[in-house]
């Protein structure tokens, strides 16, 4: 099977054509074309496929739910140019969590038919500060070990969201890299300091930066400025209701490989209404989640959207903003052969027009 267009290579955009065969990208050839002639030519724009690591529901079903939850999410993000994903959990009690990771260890091992690949589960939480909750349920406790190793021999575990002020003792961060998690900082009442320390013991970036978390003061720098300072990876939430568009641009002027996610519900893709978002009924209104006391409850957001919000209302260059969405999340979960253009690399990518509005969606060469 064979493209043709303008396609972005790690080098930059070729005009030419893209060869796949058995699910890979055998070749790639073209003439380099800048960027600014991009949008302004009628030809197709090809994109790596976009990889979502903060995915906690869509099309009306929730990661928690288990059964085959997991696959009405993953086909849903699918048809808005998610190739690959983490689904994402909730804090929750342990039985909770057993049952979820149970039905997604399936999905994890073999992709469903017309859906994004699930690369493996983020456990956003319950290893959070009960102070800074969030949407979350009030469900948090200290970081376990042995809980970790058996809800990881269910589905494998690829990233822990955890609040590092409430782990004792910053080793604690040693003993989840030696196992092989990806650690990262959220929903914390830590200070600049903790953030520091954590980093420095292997901590891999912060969830959905700003949101959940103590913020910049001049005097108490907090979280946020531990990765506003320090930080080469972060998660953002580009739906501009998570974020303002002049603090994303900050993040994006001070954190190297800032990435996007949606943090999407179950509500993603369905009309206003209620709907489950782990424990918590939140309601789906004028395009927001909420809880009934208004707090913001994840997202409706899905990736295609994230990457036209960057173009078109915080300004990126398309190059930068592909990155955004699939490259820089490829990188920080170890995914060499995903989020990127080149041969051998899995055949996930999308094909767009000149509005960024998808006309084509591949997902290791199923057309979609």
């Amino acid at each position: 099977m064979k493209i043709s267009g303008h396609i972005l290579t790690p080098d930059g955009f070729v005009h030419g054509e893209l060869a796949m065969h058995a699910g890979r990208i055998q070749r790639i050839e073209g003439t380099p074309v800048g960027v600014d002639d991009v949008r302004g030519s009628a030809e197709r724009i090809v994109l790596p496929g976009f990889i979502d690591i903060h995915v906690h529901g869509g099309g009306g079903h929730d990661v928690m739910e288990g059964g085959d939850a997991a696959r009405h999410v993953s086909t849903l993000h699918a048809r808005h140019g998610t190739t690959a994903l983490l689904a994402t959990t909730m804090t929750a009690p342990t039985s909770d969590l057993s049952v979820a990771m149970g039905a997604l260890g399936g999905v994890c091992r073999a992709r469903p038919k017309g859906a994004a690949r699930v690369l493996g589960v983020h456990l956003e939480g319950p290893y959070i500060n009960p102070g800074k909750l969030g949407a979350q349920p009030n469900y948090a406790r200290p970081a376990a070990l042995d809980e970790l190793r058996m809800l990881h021999a269910l589905a494998p575990i690829r990233l822990v969201t955890l609040a590092p002020e409430i782990l004792g003792k910053p080793e604690c961060i040693d003993a989840l890299r030696a196992e092989g998690f990806q650690v990262q900082i959220g929903h914390t009442l830590g200070t600049y300091e903790d953030g520091v320390a954590a980093l420095r013991r292997g901590a891999g970036g912060f969830t959905h930066l700003f949101n959940a978390m103590t913020g910049l003061h001049h005097r108490e720098p907090g979280m946020v400025g531990a990765a506003l300072a320090h930080a080469q990876y972060a998660e953002i939430i580009p739906d501009l209701v998570h974020v303002h568009p002049g603090a994303i641009r900050v993040a994006l002027r001070a954190i190297p490989c800032l990435f996007c996610v949606t943090d999407s519900t179950a509500a993603t893709g369905m009309p206003d209404g209620d709907y489950m978002l782990g424990r918590h009924k939140v309601s789906k209104c004028m395009g927001g989640v909420r809880l009934p006391d208004g707090t913001l409850a994840g997202s409706t957001l899905t990736m295609d959207q994230a990457l036209r919000n960057l173009v078109f209302e915080i300004g990126l260059p398309l190059d930068d903003a592909a990155r955004r969405v699939s490259t820089h999340a490829a990188n920080y979960l170890g995914q060499g052969e995903r989020g990127r253009l080149a041969p051998g690399a899995w055949a996930d990518l999308v094909v767009l027009d000149r509005q960024l509005d998808l006309q084509s969606v591949l997902v290791e060469g199923e057309v979609i």
